[in-house]
């Protein structure tokens, strides 16, 4: 139960009187995903669902159950149960952030899945499977490392050293530890701007995306962290280096499961890893595509305000994903907990959810059809507010009407 304040809106009291003017009223709140939240613990399961069916089966098409759920079932569960627009009162969100309910799950999630990980990568090693048997293990363990690095975004953005350790443990089943330096460092400075690597242009595919987000998100996590350890007066490969950090730990990771499961385990690993960063991938396109912030008058970019990130509310997948679709409160209030994030109503919204949007953005031409139009409109028709591929940007404003500004 929390309490706020409110000014009393009854007539008759004076003015001159301030302190009657006000009266302490009781208004009971719970989040009503609380238990929901709970649940959230099963994801790992993904992992797990296909070869514990398969096992007890001996069905391979048991294997792409986790998969169809993921990227058909969340979708349709999305446009039946819709969205939830909903946020806390201002007053109670001290108490909602300092809730240990909320965090303690977030952190049980850490071990959760390294065991969902390991688990699959036995499993691949220990049963001969068809090929298609084992794309479909490879595609829902890359699922599961993609909750990997979003569950890293949620600790990483946290100021305790105990969550940033989670943080670093979590992203590296993966090897994608220099997340954790190249997007609060790097993405929140020069998001919804042309610098950004991990920012989609409009007109760009995902697939051309992939190629531009993922070395240029680590060359510039590299960078900042050797600029980092330059300040601090110490090596580049430091052990204070975050990147080395995170790095260790997934080559100990790595060398473990191949000593015990044997090399052949290894183009399993790696296929997993790649699938589960391009999920990282698929998500950075969809938050900011087109999107851009201006340039001011001392060459500056303008603050990220809600309008510089692709928004959803829909209950299911906002549920699987720990709120990361109420995605302009997090660029507004990076430390923020997923229970406490909010919906803006100036912030543009996306038709459906992530999973949706992904596979969306899978086909560009219907990504095109869909997310161009809506961008366009959601910026005023403005192309001084559309970040576009520098190769096509005259074609593209045309395209829609559009004056390309000098």
């Amino acid at each position: 139960m929390f309490r706020r304040l409110r000014p009393a809106q009854t007539a008759g009291i004076p003015p001159c009187e301030p302190i009657m003017n006000a009266i302490v009223e009781s208004v009971p709140y719970r989040d009503r995903k609380r238990a929901t939240w709970l649940l959230s613990m099963a994801v790992p399961l993904l992992a797990a669902a296909g070869p514990l069916l398969y096992l007890a089966s001996a069905e391979v098409w048991t294997l792409w159950l986790p998969v169809l759920l993921v990227y058909i079932g969340l979708p349709i569960a999305d446009l039946v149960v819709g969205e939830d627009r909903s946020n806390p009162p201002d007053a109670v969100m001290p108490e909602l952030d300092a809730d240990p309910y909320y965090r303690v799950i977030a952190w049980m999630m850490v071990p959760l899945l390294w065991i969902a990980f390991v688990f699959a990568a036995w499993f691949v090693a220990r049963h001969a499977l068809p090929w298609h048997g084992m794309l479909a293990v490879t595609i829902a363990t890359g699922v599961v490392g993609g909750f990997c690095i979003n569950i890293g975004h949620e600790l990483g953005h946290k100021r305790g050293a105990f969550e940033r350790w989670l943080a670093k443990l979590v992203l590296a089943p993966t090897w994608y530890g220099h997340f954790h330096v190249e997007h609060n460092r790097g993405h929140h400075r020069d998001v919804a701007t042309p610098d950004d690597p991990a920012s989609s242009r409009l007109g760009e595919s995902i697939y051309a995306f992939l190629l531009r987000e993922m070395p240029g998100a680590l060359r510039r996590a590299w960078r900042l962290e050797r600029e980092r350890m330059q300040s601090l007066g110490r090596s580049r490969f430091s052990l204070h280096n975050d990147i080395v950090q995170t790095t260790l730990i997934s080559l100990a990771l790595w060398a473990v499961l191949i000593a015990w499961l044997g090399v052949g385990v290894l183009p399993f690993l790696i296929a997993a890893s790649f699938w589960a960063n391009f999920q990282l991938t698929s998500a950075n396109y969809i938050e900011h595509y087109g999107i851009a912030r201006q340039r001011l008058p001392n060459g500056r970019y303008e603050p990220c305000r809600p309008e510089h990130s692709w928004n959803s509310n829909h209950l299911v997948s906002n549920w699987a994903l720990f709120h990361l679709q109420r995605h302009s409160d997090h660029h507004a209030n990076a430390t923020r907990r997923y229970q406490c994030l909010r919906h803006f109503d100036e912030a543009p919204q996306l038709p459906t959810g992530y999973f949706g949007m992904f596979l969306l953005s899978y086909v560009p031409a219907l990504w095109f059809r869909v997310m161009d139009p809506r961008l366009v409109a959601m910026v005023n028709r403005d192309p001084a507010r559309i970040n576009a591929q520098p190769s096509q940007r005259q074609r593209l404003f045309a395209r829609h009407g559009l004056v390309a500004p000098p």
